[in-house]
């Protein structure tokens, strides 16, 4: 039987992760967002600290820079530890949690992981106006204009340098998606209603 599964992509600053756990509170379904590292971690035996450096990012972390897993990891687990396996046994973890049920995955290339599965899946593309991230940010962390330009157009490049990498496509084409959401056009509930119409219509093919 193939479960509901919807999966979120989301630009920084556009309240996807809010709005993610929002549809997952009320469909009453599973929601994992970060919880995958840990789930991840304990299936592959796989230090946590590598599955958070290479979360959403392909970029060399500052931990494996400077040589801290030589110590912290068993030689004989080393070899498992590229950013190639962290990605394959996330992936395994997600298409795992796919079969036990409907549930919310956010980000991660989920959707990518899923395409084939057999699921009814939802692929979902949350974004907002550069601007409005930033100010979004600003509110949130108390930083300056800056700061919070700077960290969105790091994490966004970080998270489409991720999925072209995985995928070999732009993370942000709407060709990889079924429903895309403006943020700056509708407030979290407002998208939250969208998603969960668009997902009694897939319910009911």
């Amino acid at each position: 039987m193939s479960n509901v599964i919807v999966t979120i992509a989301r630009s920084y600053g556009s309240g996807g992760r809010i709005i993610g756990k929002l549809v997952a509170e009320r469909a009453g379904v599973d929601y994992y967002d970060r919880n995958l590292i840990y789930l991840a971690s304990d299936k592959s035996g796989i230090d946590v600290r590598l599955f958070s450096e290479y979360d959403e990012s392909v970029k060399k972390g500052i931990l494996e820079k400077i040589g801290i897993f030589g110590d912290g990891i068993p030689s004989e687990r080393r070899k498992f530890s590229s950013r190639e396996n962290v990605f394959r046994y996330q992936s395994d973890i997600i298409r795992d949690l796919a079969a036990k049920g409907d549930c919310v995955i956010i980000g991660r290339c989920a959707g990518w992981t899923l395409r084939d599965s057999g699921h009814k899946l939802i692929r979902v593309f949350i974004w907002a106006p550069h601007d409005k991230c930033v100010k979004t940010v600003m509110d949130k962390f108390s930083v300056s204009e800056g700061e919070a330009d700077k960290l969105v157009q790091d994490i966004d490049r970080h998270r489409q340098e991720y999925f072209r990498y995985y995928t070999d496509k732009d993370w942000r084409s709407a060709e990889n998606y079924d429903l895309v959401i403006n943020t700056a056009e509708l407030d979290a509930e407002q998208a939250v209603d969208r998603i969960l119409r668009f997902t009694d219509i897939v319910k009911g093919r």
